[in-house]
């Protein structure tokens, strides 16, 4: 038997998952200023709207919708630019394992330390806008759902935009079309649920968006990658 063992995919795609959690804690401030962004935008519109309780339930899922989506993009922003730079990316497009596994375990990584943490916020956040218990646990399934959607579409422009002078500002101009079909329907099952109308529909059809997303996104970025590394 070999003495190098070549891994198999699920197991270089675990050691990914585990190298960049491992990384993401060593440079908090690289994901935890997008979760205070969510944080302070989300508490700071009830200051600024007023404390009255229909206003603040009718726009509520709105503005969480929205403040999950620009923290969402500003976690994207250094997704695939570190690896760039200390030649670790170019080490897993070397690598045995295809690379879109690999792509694919940094993807679940980044909504792990990113996404999951605006998830379980916004219960609590959704408490200032005077949402009922069942419009809240609608409004943290949309997000659930939602999140990964943002992560697996933002990092295509991150990995298109890899290495391009401006690229924030660019990959900013490629993702935010991308991201309203996710917040219409996020925000849409939400006030369908607090109409009494329902919002399976709406998160029916977030789940048909994240499955193509989590089909097509791995695939996209290793292709956008690899024509970065040439």
């Amino acid at each position: 038997m070999s003495a190098h063992t070549v891994p198999s995919p699920w197991q270089a795609m675990t050691g990914v998952l585990r190298r960049d959690i491992r990384l993401a804690f060593r440079r908090k401030a690289e994901w935890l200023g997008a979760v205070f962004f969510f944080v302070l935008v989300a508490a700071l519109f009830p200051l600024a709207i007023g404390p009255e309780p229909d206003t603040l339930r009718m726009i509520g899922p709105g503005v969480l919708w929205v403040a999950a989506v620009l923290a969402s993009m500003l976690s994207l922003g250094r997704l695939f630019e570190a690896d760039h730079q200390d030649g670790s990316l170019e080490q897993l497009a070397l690598s045995a394992a295809p690379l879109s596994w690999l792509v694919a375990a940094k993807l679940l990584a980044h909504w792990l330390i990113a996404g999951l943490p605006l998830v379980l916020l916004s219960p609590l956040l959704g408490m200032q806008y005077a949402l009922a218990p069942q419009a809240l646990a609608m409004l943290s399934l949309t997000l659930l759902i939602g999140t990964p959607v943002l992560s697996l579409l933002g990092a295509i422009g991150a990995a298109l935009t890899l290495g391009v002078r401006g690229g924030g500002v660019l990959q900013s101009l490629l993702l935010l079309p991308l991201t309203v079909p996710v917040l219409v329907f996020g925000t849409g099952a939400v006030d369908a649920h607090m109409r009494g109308l329902g919002g399976q529909a709406h998160v029916s059809v977030m789940m048909a968006l994240l499955l193509v997303a989590a089909a097509f996104s791995p695939w996209a970025c290793a292709a956008a990658l690899r024509l970065a590394l040439e």
